[in-house]
């Protein structure tokens, strides 16, 4: 039955969405109540609900047609959302039981490979909408910033897990790639929509300047606004309820861990796989376990169930947990991470993450985070080709070193770098590096990456390379890529361009990259590309690019008492 929920997570966030914007699917008392559902128009009750949940979509045909068809004559937002379910499971057989997709997968180990990797990323797009849809299924209106933020992060890694997905079929052979794009087509451009939604949404809010509704003059005695007609206010008072609040614990100097992990037996356990089992599952309070010294040659999964683990090692160099799966050994980029965390709340210090797979190895991941709200406080993150995977939701960094070649820090997340070392080594030759490739695949997702505070260095056999080396500070992975640059020291290695091409002009007009308030050699913009991705920002345009505003930071990082850096100065 999993398998048979998987384009649920289309559906469900376009209609999740609609759920919340429910006043604009209700319909208005314009409409004449006559027996045959017919309004003063001449259009049917259903069929204006429908046509206004679709609205603001890019799909709007794919919102309409599939809606219309399963409605069955209701035009209540909660009915929708249920038929949505029903109408997604048929789409996820044709995917996921499809013969053709299947026997390729059979046939060849690669496609195998892709197919598997395929199946457990769309689980986790699954997971993900489903946590969106019973934590935030109703919201209260005075946290409507925090709850557009927290939909707007569920429903990008929603999408970027049916992207990854695709990548993977990128150096399959035969017609399995295309195959899965078209089965996963409807389930994407439904996801698409719902960003559509929130977003409009969120402009809706934001317009009236009551982004949180903290205007107590806007709001009646119920803490509806005054301007939400009678026939509305039914509908928000039955799904208004207290906001989640999010309880994170201020982590102690050194806190008494749960466990002790050491490879000379003084620990509790001799391996982090054996502490990992001692987790609690679904816990809502700090799982501690200590790393003590030692190199750890093994792969290690903090799964989705695996919530609020915190890691303590002794320091990145000394306490290292390596590995060498790559992709030019046959695996999918997806499964080259030799640590790979999930579960929310995730907290690591003094830790080295490392692939030693090198740079002819192609992509080989240190580490993939896909858990939200993650912290790494004083870690090191390296390898060569694709080295830290900040692939979805929130994630924090805060005086790390990542080393890499190309593309050292890539992915799709929301993700926060203060007072981090970003290191350029020597790759193959003829190869250039690239510091960021940036995923965001859609305009409207919250995704991006902020370097704030950071230094961009090269390494010592970069410098000391008798051929030169060109390295740019990142490129335009994906269409809409998102990648600010403030304050940071930027040595003077890096060509004067500042960014480089991925494929052609692809992502040089859509793709969106700034640098602000930069030092060094290497941060004079004079030379730079000139792409309409290009932007130019004062003090007051950076600003929400702010860790406290971009991943909403001050509810989980700040309560830490980790150092931090709510705003951007």
């Amino acid at each position: 039955m999993a398998n048979q929920r998987v384009v649920v997570l289309g559906f469900s966030s376009m209609l999740l969405v609609a759920m919340v914007i429910g006043v604009a699917v209700t319909v208005t008392k314009e409409d004449d109540p006559s027996s045959d559902g017919v309004n003063s128009s001449g259009l049917s009750t259903t069929t204006k609900s429908v046509e206004a949940v679709c609205q603001s979509t890019d799909y709007k045909d794919t919102c309409v047609t599939t809606l219309s068809s399963s409605a069955g004559g209701t035009s209540d937002p909660k009915e929708l959302i249920k038929i949505a379910f029903n109408v997604a499971i048929k789409y996820v057989g044709d995917a996921m039981n499809n013969s053709t997709v299947l026997q390729q997968a059979e046939s060849d180990p690669v496609t195998h490979a892709a197919y598997e990797s395929c199946k457990e990323l769309l689980q986790d797009s699954i997971n993900d909408l489903q946590d969106t849809f019973d934590k935030f299924g109703t919201f209260d209106l005075h946290h409507l910033h925090d709850y557009v933020q927290d939909l707007k992060t569920w429903l990008s890694g929603a999408l970027t897990f049916q992207e990854t997905c695709l990548d993977g079929f990128e150096n399959t052979t035969g017609n399995a790639g295309e195959n899965m794009k078209q089965l996963l087509k409807i389930s994407g451009e439904l996801t698409r929509n719902g960003l559509a939604m929130v977003d409009e949404f969120s402009k809706t809010v934001m317009s009236l300047n009551v982004s949180s509704f903290g205007a107590r003059r806007l709001l009646s005695s119920d803490g509806i606004p005054y301007w939400v007609d009678s026939s509305r206010r039914k509908l928000l008072q039955a799904a208004a309820v207290p906001y989640p609040s999010y309880t994170i614990s201020k982590f102690d100097v050194d806190p008494t861990p749960n466990v002790v992990v050491a490879k000379d037996g003084s620990g509790n356990v001799k391996t982090i796989a054996e502490a990992l089992a001692k987790v609690p599952l679904h816990s809502k309070v700090p799982f501690v376990i200590r790393i003590k010294a030692g190199v750890y040659a093994e792969y290690v999964e903090v799964t989705r169930m695996m919530t609020n683990v915190v890691m303590l090692g002794d320091g990145p160099t000394t306490t290292r947990i390596t590995g060498n799966k790559n992709f030019a050994d046959g695996l999918p980029f997806f499964k080259t991470p030799t640590f790979v965390v999930q579960g929310a709340h995730f907290y690591a210090k003094g830790i080295g993450f490392e692939n030693t797979a090198g740079a002819n190895k192609r992509q080989a991941s240190s580490i993939r985070v896909s858990a939200d709200m993650s912290i790494f406080y004083q870690c090191n993150f390296d390898g060569y080709q694709s080295t830290l995977f900040t692939h979805v939701h929130r994630q924090y960094y805060r005086e790390c070193s990542i080393s890499g070649t190309i593309d050292s820090i890539f992915g799709d997340a929301s993700a926060v770098f203060q007072n981090c070392t970003m290191v350029v080594r020597k790759p193959m030759d003829g190869q250039s590096c690239k510091i960021t490739a940036q995923g965001r695949d859609d305009k409207r997702a919250n995704t991006g990456l902020v370097l704030q505070k950071c230094s961009i260095v090269a390494a010592p056999e970069f410098t000391s390379s008798p051929t030169p080396i060109l390295a740019y500070l990142g490129r335009p992975w994906k269409m809409y890529s998102r990648t600010i640059i403030v304050n940071t020291n930027i040595d003077g290695f890096i060509d004067p361009q500042g960014w480089v091409q991925f494929a052609g002009s692809f992502g040089t007009s859509t793709s969106f990259f700034v640098e602000f308030g930069n030092t060094g050699e290497g941060s004079d913009k004079s030379k730079r590309v000139v792409w309409p991705a290009i932007k130019n920002m004062n003090a007051r345009q950076i600003a929400p690019f702010s860790a406290s505003k971009f991943i909403s930071s001050d509810l989980w990082v700040k309560p830490t008492g980790l150092p931090y850096d709510s705003t951007i100065n």
